[in-house]
């Protein structure tokens, strides 16, 4: 997270911090034109693939680009405002452009519901953006075992097997965090909000419980702690793990492939709740016994969208809300209200 912080600071946070909290030499006697200060930092590259030459703002602030405190307010609100705009781009592409809008008027289709996603995701994200905030932090000043050039890898090799790696260290973890988040006595509280979207859109992928999303996420933080990780590599996962996350709710069941957790996998999560807990693996559901393989109706386009299943549908969540729950307080879009 480095090489996004160095280029945020290049292009908005050196002008920025520079005018909110400038140097105090620069307020001597009122000298508006002296560009002096007292800071020790030096520019140094985040990346050796990339160099941004500072300008003289990045040396007139009181808190220059090493500064803890800088550096936690510019990585929670990097975390908060990229973290809105990849949910919007990406959920929105795939809302126009995949997602079946005939899935608007099943009957366990909440009213308003798309609405009700923007707005969860959005009281979701600060806050989780505050939680992950000091885990970017404590990267950022080198506490993590991200590397930089090709090189700097403990052998080649790893260069290609750090992605399988992170996505089959990643998967157990989410697995089982999930698992845990599915127990009576958190998932009221923590993940029921995710769970309000019987049937869900691009939209919902980061609805989440601010904790409930902050846990699902740690593993992908814990990781570059733990082992190597190329840092460019690393951003890329970011972008793609969010992708990934929008992809597997956009509803549209693209490849029936055995081992790949994609949308109809975990479609089927969000409608029977205790099957199919994995993020991009069925591995270890299969290896939990919590897999449930889509029937194969699912990858036909209008016998998915037919009346008929429709209403098979809503009769087994119906009994499955109740099993789960206790009783349904959604309100849907059909007009059904608190099914008990």
């Amino acid at each position: 997270m480095d090489i996004v912080l160095e280029v945020l600071d290049t292009y908005i946070g050196d002008r920025v911090y520079a005018n909110l909290i400038p140097a105090p030499s620069l307020n001597i006697l009122g000298n508006s034109t002296s560009t002096t200060s007292h800071s020790t930092w030096s520019y140094k590259p985040a990346t050796s693939y990339l160099y941004l030459e500072p300008s003289v703002e990045a040396y007139m602030s009181a808190w220059p680009r090493d500064n803890i405190f800088r550096q936690s307010i510019s990585l929670f609100l990097i975390t908060w405002i990229f973290g809105l705009i990849i949910y919007f781009i990406f959920a929105a592409l795939s809302y126009v452009f995949i997602f079946d809008k005939r899935t608007l008027n099943h009957p366990k289709f909440l009213k308003n519901q798309v609405w009700l996603e923007f707005k969860q995701t959005n009281k979701a994200l600060p806050v989780m953006a505050l939680f992950t905030a000091p885990l970017f932090v404590l990267e950022v000043r080198g506490y993590g075992r991200l590397y930089d050039t090709l090189e700097e890898a403990p052998a080649m090799w790893y260069n290609i097997v750090q992605f399988p790696f992170f996505i089959a260290f990643t998967d157990f973890w989410i697995y089982w965090i999930h698992r845990w988040l599915h127990h009576p006595l958190i998932y009221k509280w923590l993940h029921k909000p995710h769970h309000k979207w019987i049937m869900p859109t691009p939209f919902s992928s980061h609805a989440f419980h601010p904790f409930d999303g902050f846990m699902q996420s740690l593993p992908y933080h814990v990781f570059p702690f733990l082992f190597p990780l190329q840092k460019l590599g690393y951003v890329a996962l970011f972008v793609f793990v969010n992708f990934w996350t929008i992809l597997i709710h956009d509803g549209e069941y693209l490849t029936d492939n055995p081992v790949v957790n994609g949308a109809a996998c975990h479609s089927l999560h969000h409608s029977k709740f205790e099957v199919n807990y994995g993020q991009f693996t069925t591995f270890f559901d299969r290896m939990g016994g919590t897999y449930r393989k889509p029937d194969p109706y699912m990858f036909e386009k209008e016998l998915k969208m037919s009346k008929k299943t429709w209403e098979k549908e809503a009769k087994e969540v119906d009994r499955l809300v109740v099993e789960v729950e206790g009783h349904d307080d959604r309100t849907y879009s059909s007009g059904t209200k608190k099914n008990q």
